[in-house]
């Protein structure tokens, strides 16, 4: 795992951004999984203003939903997939060929989870697979207590992701369950990148970075991948130690 510490979020996000370029450039025609939620905004626009200005091509790439709520699709405002549509594929116009998403709306969630992983299987592994981390430690929707070990699948949230969200919501919405990628979808990524900014998952960073490797925090996982990136701001490191921050960098 490789840690590194940025003065604000738009640093952080231009050096996670350069990454994703780096990979592009290295191989054209890359699967790319990208978050939705507060903590990619920065780093999607700054992938759009360099597709705009040509700095890179985004027309061989594919991209995988990271995930989605159940019983939402594009037309909601607060869904994932309205998220990266409005974000970056809209503006970038990505040829939907290049793109497979989680169906909230599908009737069968499951068979949702196994044409997602066909598609990984068929077409990957994910090279460059980017996540951000909740409040509760969670990667995607892998929610505490999740097994390291699954592929895609349905969860039942957490009582601290349905708070979080409301923020993506115009109104107080129920939120039934989500739909999301595994952990060893994770693990199995060339590289994976945990992007995360903002004081107040300062308690969580610390948490991933020095507690035990554990599904009670999800997002441990990141110091077991062969081929990690660990993004953050100050903020978010502010409860960093001194040797936590020479050991990991």
């Amino acid at each position: 795992m490789k840690l590194s510490i940025y003065s604000d979020k738009d640093a952080m996000s231009k050096a996670t951004a350069d990454l994703v370029v780096d990979q592009i450039r290295q191989k054209p025609d890359s699967l790319l999984c990208f978050p939705s939620g507060e903590s990619p905004t920065v780093v999607l626009k700054y992938l759009v203003q360099y597709g705009l200005e040509g700095q890179v091509d985004f027309s061989q790439c594919r991209f995988v939903g990271l995930d989605e709520w159940i019983g939402m699709d594009e037309n909601d405002e607060g869904s994932c997939k309205h998220y990266l549509y409005s974000s970056f594929f809209n503006p970038l116009k990505i040829n939907p060929e290049q793109i497979i998403f989680f169906d909230g709306l599908a009737a069968n969630p499951d068979q949702e989870c196994e044409r997602m992983n066909q598609y990984i299987l068929k077409n990957g592994p994910i090279d460059l697979m980017m996540v951000g981390l909740g409040m509760n430690g969670h990667i995607g929707l892998n929610e505490p207590g999740v097994d390291f070990h699954s592929y895609a699948h349905t969860t039942e949230l957490d009582p601290v992701t349905v708070k979080v969200a409301q923020k993506y919501f115009t109104k107080t919405t129920e939120l039934s369950g989500g739909i999301t990628l595994g952990l060893q979808h994770f693990q199995e990524a060339k590289t994976a990148v945990l992007i995360v900014a903002g004081e107040k998952k300062a308690d969580i960073v610390s948490k991933i970075l020095t507690e035990e490797i554990s599904n009670k925090i999800p997002g441990t996982i990141v110091r077991s991948h062969r081929n990690s990136f660990v993004f953050l701001d100050e903020a978010s490191a502010s409860d960093l130690s001194d040797t936590i921050r020479k050991i990991h960098s």
